[in-house]
């Protein structure tokens, strides 16, 4: 499973993320703590957004730990809305193509899950995407597809939130359909240069960890903790802390605060979690 964090606030550094805090992404990226494996060397990547409408991306399917270029930009790079992702493959093999974020237009998204049977699906999946689409697809994982899908829904006119979650929805019903018990399980973080949308919802009630913390500068989204580095605002130490976000949650984060609702792909009972 990959570990990923966002932010969306007033400018911060890079470093700020992914290197200066206690458990920061690079440090889970050899030792996570709530993931089934413990090392995500497939690759990373960092996304953010400037004075430009599109985001600006950078990837590369080597170690985050073993790339000098990556700290050199955290300490210089500087954005109100970051994202950044390390991988452990589950679908597709470790290349740049692979490595999240994945970038359309003014849109960018990652991903911790996978599609249960991908194999099965894959190609029925793939044909749901209009030519324009197709095409802009580089990589092979169940992840950019779906992001690609969304979007797809996006410029026939349906909402961001709305979008996403009609795929997962379409995407669990032909799982039932094909009799596929390995589950569909979804972390993931959305953004549109303005706001942040965050899910965290599977098929068995595993759903991977995600967590939300208000910061005095911002909001976090993280597959874990990164420790208490941002500071909190004096007085409010309770609304500071890391908060697990409940299984099926949806998320809206804007510069204003945060928004959780709630969407099933099964009726749940009770949740467990699964990193």
């Amino acid at each position: 499973m990959c570990r990923l964090a966002a932010y969306l606030g007033a400018p911060i550094y890079l470093e700020e993320l992914i290197a200066k805090p206690r458990h920061s992404l690079m440090h889970q990226s050899l030792r996570a703590e709530e993931a089934k494996v413990a090392t995500n060397g497939d690759g990373f990547g960092v996304g953010w957004y400037g004075e430009r409408e599109e985001p600006g991306v950078y990837r590369d399917a080597t170690p985050a730990w073993a790339d000098d270029n990556l700290l050199a930009l955290s300490q210089t790079l500087r954005s109100g809305l970051f994202f950044a992702h390390v991988r452990a493959a589950t679908a597709g093999a470790s290349s740049r193509q692979n490595c999240h974020p994945f970038r359309h237009g003014r849109y960018l998204f990652m991903h911790n899950g996978q599609i249960g049977g991908y194999g099965l699906l894959r190609r029925t999946l793939e044909s749901a995407l209009p030519d324009s689409l197709y095409a802009a697809r580089k990589g092979a994982t169940d992840s950019e597809l779906l992001f690609l899908l969304a979007m797809a829904r996006v410029e026939a006119g349906m909402p961001l939130d709305e979008a996403m979650l009609t795929v997962l929805d379409e995407t669990a019903a032909l799982m039932r359909e094909r009799e596929i018990d390995a589950p569909l399980r979804f972390a993931a973080v959305l953004a549109d240069g303005e706001q942040l949308m965050a899910f965290r919802m599977s098929t068995d009630r595993k759903p991977p960890t995600l967590y939300l913390r208000r910061c005095c500068s911002g909001t976090i989204i993280a597959s874990e903790p990164l420790g208490d580095e941002l500071d909190n605002p004096a007085g409010h130490d309770e609304d500071c802390r890391w908060q697990l976000l409940p299984a099926g949650a949806t998320v809206v984060i804007n510069r204003v605060g945060a928004r959780i609702g709630h969407h099933s792909l099964v009726a749940e009972t009770a949740e467990t979690t699964a990193g």
